[in-house]
């Protein structure tokens, strides 16, 4: 049987660089913004991360969005 997913929300993840340790190795923070829109394009909440990353002092490493997912059985 096929199964539908139905994404019931979302959050986006920043990944920033905090610093670097004694051997000079990047550090890295995290920070997550919940209750995204789970019906928001990708590149919308790409273009709000990039917004929110330029108002940040760490730079910028990387962006994800997570989104949970409710799975069910067609019939």
């Amino acid at each position: 049987m096929p199964v539908n997913s139905t994404t019931i929300d979302s959050s986006l993840r920043m990944e920033l660089q905090t610093g670097v340790d004694a051997s000079g190795n990047p550090q890295y923070t995290n920070r997550t913004f919940n209750r995204v829109k789970p019906t928001a394009l990708d590149q919308n909440v790409y273009d709000v991360a990039t917004i929110i990353a330029g108002l940040q002092v760490n730079t910028l490493n990387g962006i994800q969005r997570i989104n949970e997912n409710d799975l069910v059985l067609s019939a």
